[in-house]
């Protein structure tokens, strides 16, 4: 069964359909784009149902369907595990997990002799736990805290090592400290340009070497920004090296690490079995993000990165950015961020992929190269 297109994608496809000029047929924008002709009419009468301008069930209540199957199913386990819980409990000896019930009956008007005979608890070890709830080790650790607050009070200047003194270690104090925001007033250097670039996630296993022996085996991703009179517009593209194809991309206002997640997202859904292919990116914090990296791991992708600020370790993707800059981002001023990103993906899938024809690839397209040299690959990938 293939992949399901992304979301983004239709959603851009059927914005082109909509926006398409006189005499462009739907099926030639399907073409363009690599759809079945019949899947597009499929998305644009979906997208009107979504709209309000014909009946039928939206997307939206559709995936509130889904979930609530889901939620259901979920009730359904978690009664289950309550069940079994119940039972356990009412045989475990785990009396400290019922001190704090059983006062709570008591400020209820329930007698606290009433509920430790129910629960079946001794009344000695009880009363012992309402004289002292608190362990020695979290006392310790309080008094600690109080000790190192009126050392920085006293004078802010100093760090951990010189706040710890003899009662406790240096890693001690620094885990209080960072517990309780407690800093030294000095800050630290910093970069030039007020930010300090963050530490690299992944080894460089490019080296500059912008070549690949086979689909999915070599991608770039970068990140870039184009001004509209409604304000800026991020696109964050993905780009195989073996046919210098965008297998993947995502838009939006904001440049976030969901932009680039939902870009290596959309290429993965797109071409199937990536598993062991390498993501090269530049330094930006959001390919350095948690999210990005569990997105690396999820789709068994191998991350990689540059250097800071050698453009010349990701060429290849800024070559591709520079002749998107050329043909369309600098042609004209852009009114809205919808009317740039229609022209984005149009030229993008349109002409970059079935009509721009390249030296690198022997006069081929990234869409014939593909097809010639690895005919396993989908059109519609």
């Amino acid at each position: 069964m293939p992949a399901p297109y992304p979301q983004e994608f239709r959603e851009d496809v059927v914005r082109v359909a909509r926006s398409r000029e006189d005499g462009i047929t739907i099926a030639q924008i399907a073409k363009d784009f690599g759809v079945h002709e019949m899947t597009l009419h499929k998305w644009i009468r979906q997208a009107d149902i979504d709209d309000g301008n014909r009946p039928g069930r939206t997307r939206e209540e559709s995936t509130e369907l889904r979930e609530a199957r889901k939620q259901i199913r979920l009730l359904q386990q978690e009664n289950e595990v309550l069940r079994r819980a119940t039972a356990y409990l009412s045989q475990a000896n785990l009396p400290k997990r019922f001190y704090p019930l059983v006062s709570e009956l008591a400020a209820d008007g329930i007698p606290v002799a009433v509920s430790l005979r129910v629960l079946k608890l001794s009344r000695q070890p009880y009363y012992r736990w309402r004289h002292q709830q608190v362990t020695q080790a979290e006392l310790t650790e309080a008094y600690r805290a109080n000790a190192l607050l009126d050392a920085h009070v006293d004078d802010p200047e100093y760090g951990y090592r010189f706040l710890a003194g003899e009662v406790m270690c240096e890693r001690t104090a620094w885990s209080i400290c960072r517990d309780n925001q407690w800093w030294s007033v000095f800050g630290k250097n910093r970069g030039k340009n007020g930010k300090r670039p963050g530490p690299p996630v992944h080894d460089d296993l490019v080296k500059r070497d912008f070549s690949a022996d086979d689909v999915n085996e070599l991608w770039l991703t970068d990140i870039t920004e184009h001004w509209t009179d409604e304000g800026k517009l991020y696109l964050c593209a993905i780009k195989d090296v073996f046919s210098a194809r965008i297998v993947g991309y995502s838009i939006s206002d904001r440049m976030k690490a969901r932009l680039a997640v939902n870009a290596l997202d959309n290429a993965a859904s797109r071409r199937g079995d990536v598993a062991g292919c390498i993501v090269h990116s530049d330094r930006g914090s959001q390919f350095r993000s948690r999210k990005f990296v569990q997105t690396l791991n999820r789709h068994h992708l191998i991350g990689s990165m540059g250097k800071v600020g050698a453009a010349g370790d990701n060429a290849a993707m800024e070559s591709f950015f520079a002749l998107l800059q050329k043909n369309v981002l600098d042609r004209k001023r852009w009114r809205t961020r919808d009317e740039l990103r229609i022209a984005i993906v149009t030229w993008l899938e349109r002409k970059y992929h079935r009509r721009r024809r390249q030296a690198r690839l022997g006069r081929l397209t990234p869409i014939e190269y593909e097809t010639i040299m690895n005919p396993a690959v989908s059109l519609a990938a």
